[in-house]
């Protein structure tokens, strides 16, 4: 006897499992507002230069600051330089007693700004980029030469994502995927609160960092805790319909981020609901088919039947008996103490576990590369993320319809191609094309989005149930060092300025590419153990060779 027979006789899908879906809904909501948090939290205002004694009078004010900021190749003036000697303008009577008009001839010199930065406060009141305590040493600044600082928050952000996963994925197996959910939102809200409260940049940086391996927890741990107590007809639609609360994470942010402007502020508003999430773990049920692997059939037989009851299936103490579930457990060749190695010691698994792993970087490197970075849109910070959001709504239809009718494979190398395609034609509008710009954007957005859940869902069918969240926790791992490389990845616009846009979409179409090798899991049972996955392999490989021999008899 299959587990899959098991949940047929209490209900692969009603009220306990759209329950569960319900109870894990809060994770999928704050993992959104955590990732993309640093386009508000790190947000770099309007800025220029501190220079003691600008005049009051605005009319004059314009005519000052020319004569002493520098002017870009795009004839802004400068938000990094000023000139060592305030230089003479036509029609000007700004030079007071001592000053001296500067060079007159040849090219001026500049320097960099030697009292700090007056910023525009009138979107953003405070920022990480833009913080200044009390004692002027401890000033942040994160521009002009520090604005690979700012952008660095993200990656060690997102690289405690990535020790997260392998730990989480790993420890999850051992110990049981409640227990280290649990784990996760205890850690989350302490070491958010203690980022709240971060008087020093190293301090910021080295909670944040903390802080996402915390958070690592949510992404491996509640997509398995779903998918294993549901059948395999009503896997794709709840997988799908737990996807929608990240969508509504990430229109959230965006009411959140415009109703508070300061990053303090901020970070304690997405951090605190990890409290009654802490609350919400008493009703959460642990994977039965994680505990009947482990042996553990006396917790896996109460659960079930509570599965039974909520769904108001007949089902009694001897229909369901310790026996049958003896069996069970008894069948699965267990892996007491998964490994990572594990991933890679038969042939089927280590072709599964590579080329998820190309797939994960991609999926990351391309979402996180377009969802940071709202600039020259045409838009303010928070109608851009709004509408970001709003387009991951007909993203979930179109993964829905997709994977049931392509099938899980198409739909991964799809919406992959999809938001290559779009990073390239961004390329070829030019600056004048503003609207044209938002629009390949949105739609970058729309199918990155929809490459990130089919992914979810794709993985989790792959790998067995005794190595899943190892598995899961593998790739994650080269997913967030794709997310951790995303941010770093806009400053090679230095180098080149298309080379960012570039960048992104050719490691998306690679992911593309490398996603059609993997094997189609549409209507397939979840294999249990690594023997079921070789056999299914096996089994393929012998159907694809029945026609052959049948053509050539």
């Amino acid at each position: 006897m299959r587990f899959e027979e098991l949940l047929d006789q209490v209900g692969g899908f009603g009220p306990f499992q759209l329950w569960n879906v319900a109870l894990l809904a809060l994770p999928r909501v704050l993992l959104p507002m955590n990732f993309l948090l640093p386009i508000f939290l790190a947000a770099v205002p309007a800025h220029r230069c501190a220079l003691p004694g600008a005049p009051v009078d605005f009319s004059h004010q314009d005519a000052w600051l020319e004569a002493h900021l520098p002017r870009e190749p795009d004839g802004t003036l400068s938000s990094c330089l000023y000139f060592n000697h305030s230089q003479a303008l036509p029609n000007t009577t700004l030079w007071g007693a001592g000053q001296s008009p500067g060079q007159l001839e040849g090219e001026p010199s500049t320097m960099p700004c030697p009292q700090g930065w007056e910023y525009d406060r009138s979107e953003f009141s405070s920022t990480i980029a833009t913080e200044a305590p009390p004692c002027l040493s401890l000033q942040w600044d994160l521009v002009c030469e520090q604005k690979g600082l700012n952008k660095a928050t993200s990656t060690f952000f997102f690289a405690g994502v990535l020790v997260g996963a392998v730990a989480f994925g790993y420890l999850s197996d051992r110990f049981g995927r409640r227990r280290l959910l649990l784990v996760a939102y205890v850690s989350s809200l302490v070491l958010g609160l203690v980022s709240a409260a971060s008087v020093s940049y190293i301090m910021f940086v080295i909670t944040r960092t903390l802080t996402g391996t915390a958070l690592a927890g949510f992404t491996i741990i509640v997509m398995p805790l779903e998918l294993e107590w549901l059948d395999v007809e009503h896997r794709t639609v709840a997988g799908v319909l737990s996807s929608t609360f990240w969508t509504g994470g990430v229109t959230l942010l965006a009411l959140v981020g415009y109703l508070i402007r300061d990053w303090r502020w901020l970070l304690l508003a997405v951090t605190l609901p990890c409290a009654p999430g802490i609350l919400s773990l008493w009703w959460v049920p642990e994977s039965a088919r994680w505990l009947l692997t482990q042996g553990r059939v006396e917790e896996a037989h109460r659960y079930l039947l509570r599965c039974a009851r909520i769904n108001g299936r007949p089902v009694g103490e001897d229909s369901l008996s310790r026996e049958a579930l003896s069996k069970v457990a008894a069948r699965e060749q267990v892996v007491r103490r998964p490994s990572y190695l594990d991933l890679f010691r038969t042939p089927r698994l280590r072709h599964i576990s590579l080329c998820c792993m190309v797939m994960w970087f991609g999926v990351n490197f391309s979402y996180y590369g377009l969802s940071l970075d709202l600039s020259g849109l045409g838009l303010n910070v928070y109608q851009t993320q709004l509408l970001f959001g709003a387009v991951e709504v007909p993203s979930k239809l179109l993964v829905y319809l997709s994977v049931r009718h392509a099938g899980r494979r198409l739909t991964q190398a799809g919406t992959l191609l999809g938001a290559a395609l779009a990073f390239g034609a961004r390329l070829l509008v030019t600056s004048e094309m503003g609207s044209w710009s938002t629009a390949l954007a949105v739609m970058g957005k729309g199918f990155s989005e929809a490459a990130f859940t089919t992914a979810y869902l794709f993985t989790s069918e792959l790998y067995p149930t005794v190595l899943r969240q190892t598995g899961m926790g593998l790739t994650a791992l080269v997913g967030r060092l794709g997310g951790s490389l995303a941010p770093l990845a806009a400053l090679l616009d230095g180098v080149w300025l298309s080379l960012p846009m570039l960048t992104y979409g050719g490691i998306a179409l690679l992911a593309a590419c490398t996603a059609l090798l993997l094997p189609e899991t549409k209507e397939a049972q979840l294999p249990e153990t690594i023997q079921d996955v070789e056999r299914s392999a096996l089994s393929r490989l012998q159907e694809e060779e029945m026609p052959m021999k049948q053509i050539q008899n």
